[in-house]
């Protein structure tokens, strides 16, 4: 089967610590468990229980160079740590989104729950023609030295999901070939 070219990477973002603000990045390494440096931490209070940005709206505002103990302690209001993010089975490691879908959902063709402002996407991505990203639910991408299966739509989120099936590097500008 032959690939098409559907758009570029226009942006590529990891986010260190769960909930907390991303990092963008010129270029990255994506294996298995996704981009690498994406999501390996995690806050938790004193009971061992993740603090999430949808119970801290906070959290999403501060930036992964503030991420110690006593900032973010500070920033909610209580005692939290930070803990290595345990390997989470059935969450997809890439997410990706467009462009386009961001316009949609500035339109008000949003996700109950999901912001339009910050989707938390990986890779953002600027498509071509008037292709929609929740249209390759079951196929394969070629982004970078990447190879992705899309996976699902997110329920709460723009975008789409996708596994890793040939780990790679992928750069900004990177062609996305479906």
């Amino acid at each position: 089967m032959s690939e098409r070219r559907v758009g570029r990477v226009v942006q590529i973002r990891v986010y260190p610590v769960k909930s907390l603000a991303g990092s963008d990045v010129p270029a990255a390494e994506v294996g298995p468990t996704g981009l690498a440096g994406d999501r390996v931490w995690a806050v938790v209070d004193d009971g061992g229980r993740p603090v999430r940005a949808k119970d801290a709206p906070v959290l999403a505002t501060l930036a992964p160079a503030d991420a110690d103990a006593a900032t973010l302690s500070a920033a909610l209001g209580r005692p939290v740590r930070l803990e290595p993010l345990a390997e989470q089975p059935g969450v997809a490691p890439v997410h990706l989104v467009s462009r386009q879908a961001i316009d949609r959902a500035a339109l008000g063709n949003v996700p109950e729950g999901c912001s339009a402002d910050d989707p938390r996407a990986n890779l953002v991505l600027d498509l071509e023609g008037q292709d929609d990203e929740r249209s390759w639910v079951g196929r394969t991408l070629r982004v970078g030295d990447a190879v992705l299966e899309v996976t699902r739509t997110p329920k709460h989120c723009l975008g789409v999901y996708a596994a890793v099936r040939h780990a790679g590097t992928v750069t900004a500008g990177d062609p996305v070939l479906l």
